[in-house]
């Protein structure tokens, strides 16, 4: 650690005691109450998350006790989504789900993957949107024909028939796809330039 040099140690002289590195003792003339007095300031604001976390588990479990008899109370019906995946004791994951993280696609999981992969490819688009998930699952051929499973409080569910179009691509997109294909084909004249 480098040492002051005595010039410097002339100027700003440091108590008996204390190292000159140390911050300075408490003001004896703040009386109690005010900011600074016998105590250091926590940065920290809010709640500490460990004491949020067992607050709810401890919320959870007792919930848990009082619904013994396994059915729902109504608000927690409510708080529910139907997209919770808890894991632990007693619960287990489906069939559907637990193939596809084994690594096991099932034909339909599969035909969605090479579908999205083959979108991110075409599109130079390596993280898709939301919008643009939607587009290719309706392309695939999936429209919403029955009533929905989720509990969602703040979106209206509604059916449609399995025969509407996907009614997804642009007006016109299947002219600018042919023009789109002529472009990338090279021309007569530079293929018989390549050939000579």
């Amino acid at each position: 650690m480098p040492t002051r040099s005595k010039a410097r140690q002339s100027e700003n002289p440091t108590p008996a005691g204390r190292a000159a590195d140390s911050p300075p003792a408490h003001n004896s003339e703040r009386a109690p109450g005010q900011t600074g007095y016998g105590s250091v300031v926590d940065r920290r604001s809010g709640i500490d998350r460990r004491l949020i976390a067992e607050a709810l588990e401890k919320a959870r479990r007792q919930h848990e006790s009082e619904d013994a008899d396994g059915a729902p109370s109504p608000a927690a019906e409510e708080s529910t989504t139907g997209l919770e995946r808890r894991r632990g004791p007693g619960r287990r994951l489906s069939d559907f789900t637990r193939s596809a993280e084994e690594g096991e696609l099932t034909s339909e999981q599969f035909l969605f993957v090479m579908a999205i992969e083959a979108f991110k490819r075409s599109n130079d688009r390596m993280f898709p949107t939301w919008c643009d998930v939607l587009e290719v699952v309706r392309l695939l051929g999936y429209r919403k024909t029955m009533p929905s499973e989720l509990n969602l409080r703040n979106a209206e569910d509604w059916r449609e028939s399995p025969l509407t179009p996907a009614n997804v691509r642009a007006p016109r997109w299947l002219e600018h796809a042919k023009v789109d294909k002529v472009r990338a084909q090279p021309s007569r004249q530079e293929t018989d330039r390549r050939v000579a």
